[in-house]
C-alpha cells in the first residue's frame, strides 16, 4: 500500500524556465505558462502549498491570436468613476500592452485567491528577446 505525503513549504524547489512567445497562440501559451506557474506539471502537487517554478516570457509582442480576435476582442478598464469605462481591442493591446494582454490571459487560468496572486508574481514578461534572468540559468520551453 502506497502512502500518500504531504508537500511542505520548505521542501519545495522552484526553477527557472523560458517561454519564446515569438508566432505562439496567445491561450496556448497562456495554458503552458499557468500549468508551470501552479505546479500541476510536477509529480508531487499539492492544491495549498506553492509548489510552481518561475516563468519567464519573452517576445510578447510576437504573439498571435487565432482567427479574427485582433478587431473582435475587447478588454475593459474601469477607473471608478462615472463614465470611467475604457476598451481596447486586442490590436492595440498587442501593439502597445503586448505584456499586460498575456498576463491577464494567465491571471484568467490562476486560482482566485492569495495563492493565484503569489503565482503571477513567478511571472516576468519582456516584449524584447533579451531578459535579466540569466544568473538563475534558466531552461527553454518549446511546445
Amino acid at each position: 500500500m502506497r502512502q500518500t505525503t504531504n508537500l511542505k513549504k520548505e521542501n519545495t524547489e522552484k526553477k527557472w524556465f523560458v517561454i519564446d512567445a515569438d508566432s505562439k497562440i496567445l491561450g496556448k501559451l497562456a495554458v503552458r505558462a499557468a500549468e508551470i506557474l501552479s505546479g500541476r506539471i510536477k509529480r508531487n502537487f499539492t492544491l495549498n502549498v506553492d509548489n510552481g517554478d518561475n516563468v519567464i516570457i519573452i517576445n510578447t509582442d510576437k504573439i498571435v491570436l487565432s482567427s479574427d480576435k485582433l478587431d473582435k476582442k475587447l478588454y475593459y478598464n474601469h477607473s471608478g468613476y462615472a463614465g470611467g469605462l475604457r476598451k481596447r481591442t486586442a490590436r492595440t493591446m498587442k501593439k502597445s500592452y503586448s505584456p499586460e494582454m498575456i498576463e491577464r490571459a494567465i491571471k484568467g487560468m490562476l486560482t482566485r485567491n492569495k495563492m493565484g496572486r503569489k503565482q503571477l508574481r513567478s511571472l516576468f514578461l519582456y516584449k524584447g528577446s533579451e531578459h535579466k534572468h540569466s544568473a538563475q540559468q534558466p531552461e527553454r520551453i518549446d511546445f
